[in-house]
């Protein structure tokens, strides 16, 4: 509908009406707010208008209307292309905006352009505040996971909108100020790290049940669905259990998983991830690993040659059964949250922005995708010692993981016999693996280091002294290369 000057003023609107727009603007009607809106695409908004005409969505032709029909301070949500399409809209919103008026970015932006779009409302009367939105339509119609950033007086005026659409848990709303700056969208894409770490995990357990154990596809449904009532219990367990007792409407009896071509998809936050891990010094190798094998499953025909090629005899999965694999993709878990909250400490301590971790966790006990019974541990883990080094060392997870990591060597070591790939739990192992050595490999790296390049070594025996040592060539023997 268009707007009318004699209606009520608007609580808030929403600019990009797709799917998450739309149904982000519905949650919000639903709740009792009163809705504005503006999309390029007449369709767009004419199709919102159509799916619950009774809430009377006030869309308007232009952003100066939408903006002139909102009461103030306003409060405006873009869902938008991240990118270049956020600086337009800013840039088309920015002379028709007044004192205390609050811009949110919800879409999937990278949290540079996120620092770089602060920066230039802190000129300006109004504020921009960078949030992230997890739970994907779905979520964001019935409940998301949402993570604001920036400035606090401006998330005190969302507060109260944001609350009443967002999921609810045993412990309140899943949203909450995520921290200064761009904490909002930093703290989305280490989720979506998560995520990806998650998924692979699931998905090489899945393919162990079925490749290493020989179950068809409907026990590997049953499988998951009982694993999700025990410390597995997640929603990317539960759809998995779903995933693998979906029949192919194509092919009657058949199960529609396995006509699904084995390639996958991403749009680029768990590349960000990977790469501000790298900048901060944080090892997160599961994720790196299940970022890398979605890279190498989209390289389908050369992985068909190489599999014609190179491809040799193995050993039959063996030692493991389905318990072994339940503790072995619990333990990988751990590993792998414990890298993405050490990531989320550095950052909070780097970029100044003040994460409460115990929230983090606490915002994404439902209305997310990473979602899961485990996340409430995490939460009581932070909420009291709000100070600890590594998830993994809390009391309460790290007799679990000593517990569950034979499992994940003993299916790590007999898939590698069996040449069935697992990055991802292979990745895990080794980082809890190197993280629990106390003398490792480092000492021969920094003889070499020191050795080509004159870098310095630190002694045992005086740790805060730099060292340099001009390395003798050992004496030639018989057999020895020539050196160069």
């Amino acid at each position: 509908m268009t707007s009318d000057s004699s209606a009520p003023l608007n609580d808030v609107a929403v600019v990009g009406l797709g799917v998450m727009g739309r149904n982000l603007a519905r949650n919000f009607a639903r709740n009792g707010w009163r809705v504005g809106g503006f999309d390029v695409n007449p369709a767009a908004a004419g199709h919102l208008a159509e799916l619950e005409p009774e809430h009377a969505f006030d869309i308007s032709p232009s952003l100066q209307e939408m903006v002139a029909r909102l009461e103030r301070p306003r409060r405006i949500l873009l869902l938008v292309t991240a990118g270049r399409p956020v600086d337009a809209v800013l840039d088309g919103l920015e002379p028709f905006l007044d004192e205390g008026d609050v811009v949110v970015d919800g879409g999937n932006s990278l949290y540079t352009d996120t620092d770089r779009r602060n920066e230039r409302a802190t000129t300006k009367a109004w504020s921009f505040v960078g949030m992230g939105v997890s739970g994907g339509s779905e979520g964001a119609l019935l409940g998301p996971s949402m993570m604001p950033g920036g400035d606090f007086a401006a998330w005190l005026r969302l507060q109260p909108v944001l609350e009443a659409i967002s999921a609810k848990s045993a412990s309140g709303p899943c949203v909450a100020y995520c921290g200064r700056g761009s904490a909002g969208h930093f703290v989305k894409m280490t989720h979506n790290g998560i995520e990806y770490g998650d998924m692979q995990l699931i998905a090489e357990a899945a393919t162990l049940l079925r490749k290493g154990l020989g179950h068809s596809a409907r026990s590997v449904g049953k499988t998951f669905a009982a694993w999700n009532q025990g410390e597995l219990d997640s929603y990317l367990i539960d759809i998995t259990a779903d995933i693998f007792h979906t029949e192919d409407p194509e092919r009657p009896g058949e199960m529609l998983v396995d006509a699904i071509v084995d390639q996958a998809g991403q749009k680029g936050t768990g590349r960000w991830t990977v790469m501000a891990a790298i900048e901060l010094g944080v090892p997160v190798p599961t994720i790196a690993a299940a970022l890398d094998a979605r890279a190498l499953s989209s390289m389908l025909a050369l992985r068909v040659s190489a599999a014609q090629t190179l491809r040799a005899p193995a050993d039959a999965f063996a030692g493991v059964d389905v318990e072994t694999l339940r503790q072995a993709l619990f333990a990988a878990k751990i590993a792998s949250y414990t890298q993405g909250f050490a990531m989320l400490r550095a950052a909070s301590v780097e970029r100044d922005y003040g994460v409460n971790l115990a929230e983090v966790a606490r915002i994404w006990t439902a209305g997310c995708i990473i979602r899961a019974g485990f996340l409430g541990v995490i939460r009581d883990v932070f909420q009291q010692d709000p100070e600890l080094p590594l998830l993994a060392l809390a009391p309460a997870l790290a007799p679990r993981l000593q517990a569950a990591t034979p499992a994940l060597r003993r299916v790590v070591s007999s898939a590698a016999l069996a040449g069935l790939p697992v990055p991802a739990l292979s990745a895990s192992l080794s980082w809890l693996d190197t993280l629990t050595t106390a003398r490792g490999s480092a000492d021969v790296i920094q003889a070499q280091r020191d050795y080509f390049g004159s870098h310095t070594y630190r002694r045992r025996d005086a740790p805060d002294v730099p060292v340099h040592t001009e390395w003798p060539r050992r004496p030639s023997e018989a057999g020895d290369p020539p050196t160069t």
